[in-house]
């Protein structure tokens, strides 16, 4: 299956790989990488990387969004087991409504 444009915003294109569970961007030669697994209609945000070379630029909540549009355009559950993932979602609560039953949405 080939690489699937997910969201372009400020010039940062995020790719959703997902044979590899995964979102991705390039940016200056580096890979910045949200991971995740589908169980029962359930995304689990397990892991969200971003090189220290490219903190600040909003990458990280790029790829979270992404990975929050793509769940909902199909129909899934978000589960955010990564903290950084969780607080993304804290702070934006219109992503709240994507989490499973007796998940907080603080």
């Amino acid at each position: 299956m080939s690489e699937q444009p997910a969201s372009m915003a400020n010039e940062i294109e995020i790719t959703h790989h997902p044979l590899r569970n995964r979102f991705e961007a390039h940016v200056d030669g580096e890979l910045s990488r949200l991971e995740y697994r589908l169980q029962d209609g359930v995304m689990n945000i397990h892991h969200t990387e971003v090189p220290a070379s490219l903190g600040g630029r909003g990458i990280g909540g790029k790829l979270v969004e992404a990975a929050v549009a793509y769940a909902r355009a199909h129909g899934l559950q978000v589960r955010a087991s990564c903290s950084y993932a969780r607080h993304w979602m804290e702070r934006h609560p219109a992503s709240q409504d994507l989490s499973p039953p007796g998940v907080s949405r603080t």
